[in-house]
């Protein structure tokens, strides 16, 4: 009876306390609450930055484009007909069709060599640093320097380095940046040669995370070295090889400097991309509407290509 008392009287009369943890659980929810504006502090230079210079002269090409701009005498609204003069031209065709043609060459080439240099550079050997960054000085190596370095590969002579190569195989000499026959594969050469190191390392860290039992596995099943890449490393390296293809899909949209500083979009417009026709539009036709107009549908462009690659390799991990 007294014990039963007793313990009525504690439930009844003691004051109730919170559970331990509670109080510092709190603290901590508000310490984390009352801080939230501190990563978006550090980010707002940055933030500042990237609105100033990118996403309002995004926002004023795409209102340039449909106007017709003159500079220092004012803008009229003319609607859609710079796009309609800008598709309407031989050379936006031309170099549409320039750029898909670099965009699968090179992004093809380049994810086949750097996945061959992946294979072939794959380990925990100490000498194999000193080879991957040798690898990968092309990537590192400012695209002007890139650009000047090819253009002596490629001198047309029969002395030329890449003609000297090519004598080895009984194979005449070439025009290379020089011909309108091989001015763009001349450009995909070189973009191949940049990106595959760029590549090479991606896969290298994908290469990582692939179970080492299932090459023993298969092996044992007597399966060869192209069915274990099959069957084995192509599926371990898919999300490596989404994200290669979504990176090299935009630089192949936007690709520029290479091609303007090796063969300027020639000879004879043989080599022009969508970024050297808008550099050509906006300043040295001074057509800046119909180059706005063009930037907006590259842009477009871009971004249905990226989408087009994301729901290709999304299906293909279903």
């Amino acid at each position: 009876m007294t014990v039963q008392t007793r313990t009525a009287l504690t439930r009844e009369g003691a004051p109730t306390q919170p559970p331990s943890g509670r109080a510092p659980v709190e603290r901590r929810t508000s310490r984390r609450l009352g801080a939230w504006w501190i990563p978006w502090a550090f980010l707002a230079p940055a933030l500042v930055l990237f609105v100033y210079f990118k996403f309002i002269p995004m926002g004023q090409a795409f209102v340039m484009s449909f106007q017709d701009v003159q500079p220092y005498l004012g803008n009229s609204w003319v609607g859609w007909d710079n796009y309609r003069a800008l598709v309407a031209t031989d050379e936006f065709l031309a170099a549409a069709g320039h750029t898909a043609i670099i965009a699968v060459a090179q992004t093809t080439g380049a994810v086949l060599v750097g996945f061959a240099l992946a294979l072939l550079l794959e380990g925990q050997a100490r000498r194999l640093w000193f080879v991957r960054s040798a690898a990968f000085l092309p990537v590192v190596v400012p695209t002007a320097v890139i650009a000047e370095l090819w253009r002596i590969i490629y001198h047309p002579t029969d002395d030329g380095l890449a003609n000297s190569i090519i004598g080895f195989f009984l194979i005449e000499p070439s025009q290379w940046i020089n011909s309108p026959d091989t001015s763009l594969l001349s450009v995909i050469l070189v973009g191949i040669w940049r990106d595959a190191p760029y590549d090479m390392i991606i896969i290298i860290a994908g290469l990582v995370g692939v179970d080492r039992s299932l090459y023993e596995a298969s092996a044992l099943d007597g399966a060869g070295w192209v069915r274990r890449i099959r069957y084995v490393t192509l599926p371990a390296l898919r999300p490596a090889l989404a994200i290669l293809l979504t990176l090299a899909a935009i630089r192949a949209m936007r690709i520029f400097t290479e091609v303007y500083l090796l063969t300027n979009g020639g000879p004879n417009g043989s080599s022009e991309v969508l970024m050297t026709l808008i550099y050509r539009l906006g300043f040295e036709r001074v057509e800046l509407g119909v180059a706005a107009a063009g930037s907006v549908v590259l842009l477009l462009a871009t971004i249905v290509l990226t989408l087009l690659v994301r729901s290709g390799v999304r299906k293909g991990e279903s």
